[in-house]
């Protein structure tokens, strides 16, 4: 139930960044069908965070450390848009046309992530006891 509360959150910030970002599109005949591309780009930018995204900040080390860290703003921007490439081969009709659109875009769905993190509700020590 969480995953899918955060695919739906995901959901929400990518048009939020398509709502605020021009370069960033989202084509659909409806509401339902932008609605069910949202959920799908969600699940294809998860999974290029999850699996793409940490070798590229293996190989990237050096120059995270080179930069204080700024160099994770440039990866994540590379993240998002890769995330468009594949949704565009897809034909989901999501769309990022350039870096700074998916530099922009990817801090908005970094923030929008954060909040949803700030408001989650976390689990006390007690409960985290009982489920081991």
């Amino acid at each position: 139930m969480k995953f899918l509360v955060r695919l739906i959150v995901t959901a929400l910030a990518l048009w939020l960044a398509t709502a605020l970002v021009g370069g960033i599109w989202l084509y659909g005949d409806s509401t339902l069908e932008k609605f069910f591309s949202l959920v799908l780009v969600a699940l294809i930018f998860t999974a290029v965070n999850t699996f793409v995204k940490p070798l590229i900040m293996l190989i990237g080390c050096a120059l995270y450390v080179l930069t204080l860290g700024l160099f994770g703003l440039v990866v994540n921007a590379l993240m998002f848009w890769l995330t468009g490439w594949v949704s565009e081969k897809l034909s989901l009709g999501f769309y990022v046309d350039g870096f700074w659109p998916a530099f922009w875009g990817a801090i908005i769905v970094w923030l929008s992530m954060w909040v949803f993190d700030l408001l989650s509700p976390k689990p006390q020590a007690a409960e985290l006891r009982r489920a081991r």
